[in-house]
């Protein structure tokens, strides 16, 4: 495990427990007294400051790395050249350059690599993406995500020079890849319309964004992101499709919600504001972020030999499209995605499906009304008029 942070400790979390077999043996920090409480903590054997000692360990198989983003390049890169089977949390990298060079080098190496993305394992998406898949939903319109909380826990995340960004290389990264699991991530992504500002904080990245992220296929994804929202850590996704929809909340209020005027008396959950009044304890956090669904998939695939959800390219596509917000968000135009390797589809799907209602007319909308009678909406084939017809 190299990083001894909040990511690091959650990781930990999941690989060792419901009596894992999965074991962290080696923990690597830049501060001695970091790793030494770590290892303490975790019941971790060993621990180092030296980086690539942890990677060239004789007992490492596979190297997690949870560090601050300025990192993951150097880390990926020492893996991939001992050989080693390497997992990135997100993003994989502070921009698409960086996340190309981490890729040739996995790849050149021939190592497994997973991209850490947490989000697209929770419990609720894995479901969600089931039904899509199974074509619930229809064709996916238009999938909005939002990751938005009060701001990260140290202080590398606010500063550019090590993290990359603000709230879009922090949370839009999520966004983006829920998005493009919910469309489909052999669609590809075109060109991007980006909001981006800082409106509270005394930094030089943006605390608040919204994006657009247009597909071939004609779908949109939306990404809506922050780090001055008040009230805790608030995750929520929205997929509309031509035959439904599906809305998912992730952490707050979902069905845990408790009050007390003394005090919860211990942690509450992840970026909880407070300890009184009205809270929204989680019951599994590891569960419920997708770490333990994603780690088995990770594990699954190394042990199969086969290419686990999310991998390295998966997270160079995502830093591109971040690439795009960025330039969009200070040139305020749509701003194109600039892939240099696309292994997806490369036709151009979209347009309006046309739905036969008779021999002169296609359906438009079929609506029950309040008084029983259903009225229809068509639109005449030959003259192109739209015209309604109420039926009993």
């Amino acid at each position: 495990m190299l990083g001894t942070g909040l990511i690091g400790l959650s990781y930990t979390m999941a690989l060792h427990g419901d009596r894992s077999r999965d074991r962290v043996e080696v923990v690597y920090s830049r501060s001695e007294e970091h790793a030494r409480k770590f290892a303490n903590d975790c019941g971790v054997t060993r621990y180092v400051t030296d980086m690539r000692a942890a990677i060239d360990d004789p007992e490492t198989d596979t190297v997690v790395v949870g560090l601050p983003n300025n990192l993951h390049e150097e880390a990926c890169i020492l893996a991939a050249e001992a050989g080693k089977a390497v997992l990135c949390t997100k993003p994989l990298a502070r921009t698409a350059a960086e996340a190309r060079r981490i890729l040739d080098a996995v790849e050149k190496a021939g190592v497994f690599h997973g991209y850490l993305e947490d989000l697209v394992y929770t419990p609720k998406t894995l479901k969600a993406l089931t039904s899509v898949r199974n074509g619930a939903l229809g064709k996916v319109l238009w999938a909005r995500s939002r990751g938005t909380h009060p701001g990260p826990h140290s202080a590398w995340f606010w500063d550019k020079a090590i993290s990359g960004g603000g709230a879009i290389i922090d949370l839009g990264c999520h966004c983006v890849e829920i998005a493009r699991n919910f469309i489909g991530k052999d669609v590809r992504p075109l060109e991007v319309m980006c909001w981006a500002d800082t409106q509270v904080h005394p930094i030089d990245v943006e605390d608040h964004a919204i994006g657009l992220v247009k597909y071939a296929n004609g779908a949109i994804g939306q990404f809506e992101v922050s780090w001055s929202f008040r009230g805790g850590m608030d995750l929520r996704d929205e997929v509309s499709g031509t035959e439904g929809t599906i809305w998912l909340n992730h952490w707050l209020r979902t069905g845990f919600e408790m009050f007390t005027a003394v005090g919860e008396g211990g942690y509450v959950a992840e970026k909880a504001e407070g300890t009184t009044g009205w809270l929204f304890p989680v019951g599994d956090e590891v569960g419920g972020l997708g770490y333990t669904a994603m780690f088995t998939d990770m594990f699954d695939s190394i042990d199969k030999q086969t290419a686990p959800r999310e991998d390295f390219y998966d997270g160079y596509v995502v830093n591109a499209i971040m690439d795009a917000a960025f330039k969009s968000a200070m040139t305020k135009q749509w701003e194109p995605v600039e892939l240099a390797v696309w292994r997806g589809r490369d036709e151009v799907e979209g347009g309006v499906s046309l739905t036969e209602y008779d021999a002169e007319h296609f359906l438009i909308k079929k609506e029950k009304m309040p008084e029983g009678r259903t009225k229809l909406i068509l639109k005449e084939k030959l003259s192109g008029k739209v015209v309604q017809r109420v039926v009993e």
